[in-house]
């Protein structure tokens, strides 16, 4: 039984597909299309399902929608409705978009997979949001929490799973969101929306939470760990382009204007800034106020999840908790829900966010709906598309790129290594691609942790990104106690997919500098033998020839740009960047 769940029209749109209830192909749209969080119908994302399972449309028992859009539409209706005239630009937009595509996904499902209206079916947002999570855990009962920006009508939900079944037993309503919420200090602290959240995380380690007072000025949090926004600070209810107002501002001060470049006296002024202003310590102390602003945000938002948290437990009282939605993707509160609620084991899968939608409504259908037993668990995050080498030597040649192919896997591994030992940035494309926004050993840009300079020659050189920004460790499993105070790490589903942030043992923080954040922690993920192989064998091998079995890894992409996804895509960031070095599958490239 062939079952296509689909997720688009706000953003990250992403097909999935299941085979008698087990996950098959995933990849969310952006990968094709190469349009960041692309929210448009996803036909190449569902192209590649399709064709990776050798299927065509008409072959599938059932097509999924992952919410229910005119419960949506209503929403946006009853909004713009009470807000008016304010919102008049919110509905003439949303009318504009909504009457030309979003009112009819069934219409377009069936004329573009060819299958009869009876197949395709609707979820609802959070349930499947609570569903990505739970069914393919590795749980056979465990609470649910969701919390995100907003679906149809729900912010967040509290439930519970018990065998196939979802139980969502209390769910909060927009306007009161608390990604809504973080995503109004996101735009304030000059980021984009939907897109600069993880930025605000980094950013707050550099601050301290000196406004928390403040921001509690626009929450407030009820006994049940719920809450309400005070909406007298916002205008996202009524704005296509503002998501605060004239009170915010009055309340924190001038917003942080876009392309101001960002440093205090903990970051220092990186040379890919080139000569410091005149004003620089006037400008450190106005960065110092943004990054304090964002550690205040981040700590309530840290402080609503585990009341939410906490609540749930006492609620269920069971030992396993499993989150879903946007703000699951915030990898500090989701350590902090490990280790200060009394749940023991959490469950997060990597494309948390809508995207990840797509997964859950085809497993609920699977189920839930059918009523079938649970035979699928997310164990790795390599659900995507793969390059063959025939299809990268064609490449290769076509383009007359000098390049070497390695036939054996142990020489092409010593070739890698000796390459980052000696100070040089590889970009690495191998096997399928990963699902969800982290590079996790398929499509990622490589580099030695033990490299005090490593940080800033990656964010100047490659990334060309802010200085805040931490790089991820990838340490072998087996390992990951040595270097990071995470008990049992092996057996933390989160730590495969860089969903926690946990503290470098005091006395590795000298080994690995590149990758040491600011507050001394890092965003590690666990690499398994089993999982992926040969990323495996590569960490290993330069930790013979090392003594640390641990890479720099960030993701395989330039800022403002989708991670690759073909040997094109490779190529051109690779050239268009001071990359050393790039590895696809059994071919080297190095810069000349």
């Amino acid at each position: 039984m062939y079952i296509l769940g689909i997720s688009c029209y706000y953003h990250d749109a992403a097909a999935v597909l299941l085979n008698d209830g087990v996950l098959v192909a995933a990849a969310e749209e952006e990968r094709f299309s190469r349009i960041k969080h692309d929210f448009g119908f996803p036909r190449n994302a569902i192209h590649f399902c399709l064709e990776h399972a050798g299927i065509q449309g008409q072959d599938l028992d059932y097509v999924v929608f992952f919410e229910k859009p005119f419960r949506k539409l209503d929403r946006i209706l009853m909004t713009t409705l009470q807000t008016y005239p304010q919102s008049w630009k919110v509905f003439r937009e949303s009318m504009i978009t909504w009457m030309v595509d979003k009112l009819w996904v069934a219409t377009t499902l069936q004329s573009e997979l060819g299958v009869s209206k009876d197949k395709i079916l609707f979820s609802e947002h959070h349930l499947s949001h609570a569903a990505s999570a739970y069914l393919c855990s590795p749980f056979q009962e465990a609470a649910i929490l969701t919390v995100d920006g907003v679906g149809e009508w729900v912010t967040g939900t509290y439930g519970v799973g018990r065998g196939n079944e979802i139980k969502l037993s209390k769910q909060m309503e927009f306007p009161h969101s608390l990604g809504l919420l973080y995503s109004a200090f996101t735009a304030f602290l000059g980021f984009e929306v939907n897109e600069g959240e993880y930025k605000v995380m980094g950013m707050a380690s550099y601050g301290e939470p000196r406004y928390v007072d403040k921001v509690w000025k626009l929450v407030q949090r009820n006994q049940d760990g719920s809450f309400a926004l005070n909406m007298n600070y916002f205008s996202f209810h009524h704005s296509t382009d503002k998501t605060f107002n004239n009170r915010f501002v009055d309340l924190f001060g001038p917003p942080r204007g876009e392309k101001v470049l960002f440093f205090t006296e903990k970051t220092g002024f990186p040379k890919y800034f080139g000569e410091p202003p005149a004003n620089r310590k006037e400008l450190s102390r106005k960065n110092e106020h943004y990054a304090d602003i964002a550690a205040s945000i981040q700590r309530v938002t840290e402080e609503l999840l585990l009341g939410m948290a906490n609540h749930l437990h006492q609620q269920t009282g069971l030992k396993n908790l499993c989150l879903a939605g946007g703000v699951a993707l915030n990898s500090v509160a989701n350590t902090r829900i490990l280790n200060e609620t009394p749940f023991e084991r959490l469950y997060v899968q990597p494309a948390a966010g809508d995207g990840g939608g797509a997964l859950g409504a085809a497993l609920w259908v699977y189920n839930t709906l059918l009523g079938k037993p649970r035979t699928f668990r997310m164990e790795h995050a390599y659900w995507g598309r793969s390059n063959s080498d025939s299809e990268i030597g064609d490449f290769l040649r076509q383009n007359n790129i000098p390049h070497q192919r390695f036939e054996d896997e142990d020489h092409l591994l010593d070739a890698v290594v000796n390459r980052l030992i000696n100070a040089k940035v590889v970009g690495w494309s191998q096997d399928r691609f990963e699902w969800g926004p982290r590079a996790l050993g398929s499509r990622s840009i490589l580099a030695d942790p033990r490299n005090p300079e490593m940080k800033d020659i990656v964010n100047a050189k490659i990334k060309f990104r802010e200085p805040y920004r931490p790089f991820a460790p990838s340490v072998l499993a087996e390992y990951a106690e040595t270097y990071f105070e995470l008990p049992n790490a092996a057996e933390h589903f989160p730590a495969r997919y860089m969903l926690y942030v946990v503290p470098v043992r005091e006395n590795q923080k000298a080994t690995l500098p590149a990758i040491t954040h600011v507050d001394g922690t890092g965003r590690l993920q666990t690499v398994f033998r089993s999982r992926s192989p040969r990323y495996y064998k590569l960490i290993e091998r330069f930790g013979q020839a090392t003594g640390v079995p641990v890479l720099l890894n960030t993701s395989f992409n330039l800022k403002g740009e989708p991670i690759v996804n073909t040997p094109a895509n490779a190529f051109h960031t690779f050239s268009k960047s001071e990359m050393d070095a790039l590895v696809l599958e059994h071919f080297v490239i190095d810069k000349a």
